[in-house]
């Protein structure tokens, strides 16, 4: 609502209170509005990102340091990546997930998609959509993030 001198647009004349709200006093608009000016959308990509709590140990991406996961939702550090050794993650934060495709892995064949950092893009492993084998079942809905991807962060004395 706009004041002026003691005036609001709801104690003006109803001719005044019609113009523009930037000035009371300014004559009411007569006739039809000009054409509204073409519109440009920018669309441009939005990062939600999470933050994992203080209190917990945890990892965060090697290369922009966004959280990735806390150390209570390790499962396992006896995996292998594509590019060296890697973990295994019971759930992630800013990460998203590519197709999934079927792979032939050391372990068997799987439905896996590549995960990447939702800040920087960086390709850090993959979850686990799918396992063929029963003895590999636990896997599913699970995540691969290679160590050369990520960095302990907080508390970890």
């Amino acid at each position: 609502m706009y004041v002026a001198r003691g005036l609001t647009a709801h104690s003006l004349p109803p001719r005044q209170a019609l113009g523009s709200l930037c000035s009371p006093w300014a004559a009411p608009r007569v006739g039809p509005l000009p054409p509204a000016p073409a519109m440009v959308r920018i669309s441009k990509p939005k990062t939600f990102q999470a933050y994992l709590d203080d209190c917990h140990r945890r990892y965060s991406c090697a290369h922009c340091r966004a959280h990735l996961a806390n150390h209570d939702d390790l499962i396992s550090k006896s995996f292998q990546g594509s590019q060296g050794r890697a973990y295994l993650f019971n759930s992630v934060v800013n990460v998203g997930c590519g197709p999934a495709e079927e792979r032939v892995l050391l372990t068997g064949l799987h439905a896996v998609a590549d995960i990447h950092c939702e800040n920087c893009k960086t390709t850090l492993g993959w979850k686990y959509e799918q396992a063929f084998e029963s003895s590999q079942k636990y896997k599913e809905g699970k995540y691969i993030i290679e160590l050369n991807h990520m960095i302990k962060d907080n508390g970890w004395d």
